[in-house]
């Protein structure tokens, strides 16, 4: 393995501390073997200054193929799929215990390949580091069933590894993505594929070799960077993958269910999103202005669960939104190694572009521009993918820029009279994948929580997580479930067993 960066060539303001171009490798992981891809050159660029600072050969379906087949073997020829589970536990937790003491290696490599802020990735690089260990214990205390007998038997119901397993992960937050798929399939005794994204490949590739270090067995893991339209096909279309979780773009989960359909696979598909944030007016101002800013502008708002649309009860509509407005008009743009940066450049100025050209649309649909709605032209910013805050008034529910996901620094804030009216809005969307509730009534909370068509529900916090809770989305959000106990279930095959416990015969079939 060689590296691709120095610090002639990494952005000047990665060169402090940490520095994520050791980490820089122009080679993939192909079933324990770090090779050089045959396939299409990746360009990596730094989205807080626009200079490339790496570029990486892709994979191949070739190596999809090699990677199955290789995996396979090893799963067996490791003794990973008959291990007991606690042995399997235990190097899960070494895997944990390293991404912990590499959580700064790790937070400044992904600040640089996505321009997330360091408190972002070094959140997330916790996050996945409690992940596998979460999932070693889950593994450790995760018991097989002997059932109600109904008959002469003794019946059970048992787990076994599926085989090989597919983890297609997005680039918004690809180490805890990564962890949340790798962990659970890994310790139901499964060889993992994981494609990661193409504009940030470089987190998950860092993750394989501390897989390496921790002492996976060789060949159980590949880590395949490469467009979807070639190795994410082929890796879906295999014939030996057995299973595909996904996270990303509704038209790209709908496209792989189709093909799983096909294939009589199952699949977990994380999609997108429109959640609603509802704040009434008995709600604790100050602690709904934070929540709020932080649910749609944190991350850039480049996250699915993002509260993007805003509904205000209407006798406060007028006071929250313009307060609103002047701290988000406060909040800095800048690059995300500066620690007071709030807000860190998009992913790309291509994709800087598209949320651009949505608020100008809405715009040019009667929407009104209370703050932001500009790429910022300062000198420091101008070469970034940068978008300011944006806040956008005189929308209603039904206009585009409230029904299609943005994936951006931009929210709509939308006035309402009542439960009943607010709760036929926030449902009135294709999606249903969060929500935030803003009231100091529990009850009230309790019953807009239940009303509202959403995977997870938030009252008076937002954008909160627990590995132990588990995560799903509704309706164009998803399919299936990631997250808590059963999360290694999710990568198992189930089996009944029956002993009879009886010494007569079936007496079928026998002379009369």
């Amino acid at each position: 393995m060689s590296l691709v960066a120095s610090t002639e060539t990494a952005p000047a303001h990665t060169r402090a501390g940490v520095d994520p171009g050791r980490d820089l490798l122009d080679e993939i992981y192909v079933a324990g073997r770090w090779v050089t891809g045959a396939g299409e050159t990746i360009e990596s660029i730094d989205p807080a200054s626009g200079r490339r600072f790496a570029t990486l050969r892709a994979a191949t379906p070739d190596d999809v193929d090699d990677a199955v087949t290789t995996g396979l073997a090893a799963a067996h020829a490791s003794g990973w799929t008959a291990m007991l589970p606690h042995e399997r536990a235990a190097v899960l937790h070494r895997i944990g215990n390293a991404v912990e003491f590499h959580a700064d290696r790790i937070a400044a490599l992904q600040t640089l390949d996505t321009g997330k802020t360091l408190s972002e990735t070094k959140a997330l690089a916790s996050s996945a580091a409690n992940t596998f260990r979460y999932m070693a214990a889950a593994l450790e205390t995760a018991d097989d069933t002997v059932t109600t007998p109904r008959g002469p038997w003794l019946t059970m119901s048992t787990h076994q590894p599926m085989g090989v397993v597919g983890a297609i992960t997005p680039w918004n937050s690809p180490i805890a993505s990564d962890a949340q798929k790798l962990a659970p399939a890994l310790a139901a005794g499964n060889a993992v594929i994981s494609k990661p994204p193409v504009w940030a490949p470089w987190v998950t590739l860092l993750l394989a070799r501390l897989c390496e270090e921790a002492g996976l067995p060789n060949g159980l893991l590949s880590v395949l960077p490469g467009p979807g339209r070639t190795v994410g096909e082929a890796l879906v279309r295999h014939p030996q993958v057995a299973k595909i979780s996904f996270t990303g773009g509704t038209t790209t989960g709908r496209h792989l269910a189709h093909v799983a359909a096909d294939k009589l696979m199952p699949i977990t598909l994380e999609l997108g999103g429109k959640s609603p944030t509802i704040v009434f007016d008995d709600a604790d101002f100050e602690r709904a202005l934070q929540g709020v800013l932080f649910g749609i502008f944190s991350s850039s708002g480049q996250s699915c669960i993002a509260g993007s649309r805003i509904f205000v009860q209407r006798s406060i509509f007028n006071a929250f939104t313009d307060e609103l407005v002047r701290r988000a008009e406060r909040l800095r743009l800048g690059p995300g190694t500066d620690p007071r940066t709030d807000v860190a450049p998009m992913i790309t100025r291509a994709h800087r572009d598209s949320v651009a050209a949505m608020v100008e649309a809405a715009v040019a649909n009667g929407a009104h521009i209370r703050c932001g709605g500009k790429i910022p032209t300062d000198p420091d910013l101008v070469d970034g993918s940068y978008y300011a805050p944006t806040i956008l008034t005189g929308v209603t529910n039904a206009d585009t820029i409230s029904r299609e996901e943005i994936f951006g620094p931009v929210g709509v804030v939308i006035p309402f009279d009542d439960e009943t009216n607010v709760i036929a809005q926030a449902n009135d969307t294709v999606y249903g994948l969060a929500c935030g509730i803003w009231t100091r009534d529990y009850r009230r909370a309790l019953r807009v929580g239940d009303a509202v068509d959403a995977g997870t529900v938030w009252v008076n916090t937002y954008k909160q997580f627990s590995i132990s809770t588990p995560f799903t989305g509704l309706r164009d959000s998803g399919l299936g479930t990631e997250k808590g106990r059963d999360a290694i279930r999710q990568y198992s095959d189930q089996k009944s067993i029956y002993l009879d416990r009886s010494d007569a015969p079936m007496r079928w079939g026998t002379p009369r």
